[in-house]
C-alpha cells in the first residue's frame, strides 16, 4: 500500500514507523505540512495515489485541519478527524469518557476567574489545573493553596489565547508514584508501561522512569472502552491506579511511543503496521478506495 506520513518533524517515533514500513515493502511519502496548501475542491499533489494517511503532526491545529481535508478528499486518515477532534480537547475527551460510563476523575470547566476559583474551593487542595489542549504534561499546575490558585489563574486570564480563559479544574487522584500509558488499536492493548517519578507529573517526556507493565482484565477492558468512547484508532490511553481501581484520564491520538519500545518486550511499530495492514489492505482490491475505514 501506498502510506503518506503527514508531519512536521521527525522525531525517532516516526522513524520506526518508516523503517517498518519500508521493511515490508510499502510505498511511504514522507509529506511535511508546512509545505502544502489544501483546497476545497482536491487534494494537492502530494497525496496522489495514497492509500492511507498516517497522521503524526506534532501540532495540534495542524492535526485537527488536516484530517478534515483528508476526509473530505476521501482519503482514509489514522486517525480519524473525529477521533482528533475529541482527544485533542481535554474537556471533550472527559465528556466522551463519562458518556460512555468509563471511570475519569471529577472535573468542572470554568470560564471566568471567579468561577474557576469556585471550582477549585469546591474541589479542596490538592487539586489539578490543566490546559484544554496540550500534551508533555505542559502548563499542568497542582494547586496546594489558596494563594497559588489565585496567583496561576490571574496568569492564564493575562495569557492571550482564548484557550487560556478555558479553566479546566480536575480533582487530584491519590495514586502510587506512577500512572500507566496503554497502546492500543481500535481498543486491542498492543503494549503497555508504567511511568514513575517522584513527581506528581509521570509524563515520560519530564524523565519518568519506565518499565513494562502487564494489564489485567479490568484495565483492558477499560481501554477498550475509552478508545471506542473517543473513535477508536491509533490510540494511547492512560490510566491511574486507585484504590477503587483503575480511572481513565487521557487518550492522545498523535501518540509517542518510543519510550513504551524500549520497555516492552514487544515489537510496537511492527505491531502497528500489522493493524494498518489489516485496516487498509484488504479495501485496495476495490475501486471505491475511499470508503475504507481505519
Amino acid at each position: 500500500m501506498k502510506v503518506g506520513l503527514l508531519y512536521s518533524r521527525i522525531r525517532r517515533d516516526e522513524k520506526l514507523l518508516l523503517a517498518e514500513l519500508r521493511e515490508r515493502g510499502h510505498d511511504v511519502v514522507k509529506i511535511d505540512v508546512r509545505n502544502q496548501q489544501f483546497g476545497l475542491h482536491g487534494a494537492p499533489e502530494a497525496f496522489d495515489g495514497i492509500d492511507v494517511a498516517l497522521d503524526r503532526c506534532m501540532a495540534t491545529s495542524r492535526s485537527l485541519y488536516v484530517t478534515k481535508f483528508c476526509e473530505a478528499y476521501g482519503i482514509p486518515v489514522v486517525n480519524a478527524a473525529e477521533t482528533a477532534e475529541v482527544c485533542a480537547d481535554k474537556a471533550k475527551t472527559s465528556l466522551a469518557l463519562a458518556g460512555a460510563g468509563v471511570p475519569t476523575p471529577e472535573t468542572k470547566v470554568a470560564f471566568t476567574t471567579d468561577a474557576a476559583m469556585a471550582a477549585i474551593e469546591e474541589f479542596g487542595y490538592p487539586c489539578v489545573l490543566k490546559p484544554v489542549v496540550g500534551s508533555w504534561g505542559r502548563l499542568m499546575a497542582k494547586l496546594e493553596s489558596e494563594s497559588a490558585a489565585e496567583a496561576i489563574l490571574e496568569h492564564k486570564a493575562t495569557l492571550g489565547h482564548y484557550e487560556h480563559k478555558v479553566f479546566y479544574v480536575q480533582e487530584f487522584v491519590g495514586k502510587p508514584d506512577r500512572d500507566l500509558r496503554v497502546l492500543a488499536t481500535d481498543g486491542d492493548p498492543v503494549a503497555a508501561m508504567a511511568r514513575s517519578s517522584d513527581h506528581w507529573l509521570t509524563n515520560a517526556a519530564k524523565g519518568a522512569e519506565t518499565s513494562e507493565f502487564e494489564l489485567d482484565d479490568e484495565a483492558r477492558e477499560l481501554v477498550a472502552r475509552a478508545s471506542e468512547a473517543v473513535g477508536g484508532g491509533l490510540l494511547g490511553v492512560d490510566l491511574m491506579e486507585t484504590e477503587d481501581g483503575y480511572t481513565v484520564h487521557e487518550v492522545n491520538h498523535t501518540v509517542e511511543f518510543k519510550s513504551l519500545n524500549d520497555a516492552a518486550a514487544v515489537d510496537v511499530p511492527a505491531k502497528v503496521v500489522d493493524w494498518l495492514e489489516s485496516a487498509v489492505e484488504p479495501g485496495l482490491d476495490s475501486e471505491a478506495n475511499a470508503e475504507v475505514t481505519v
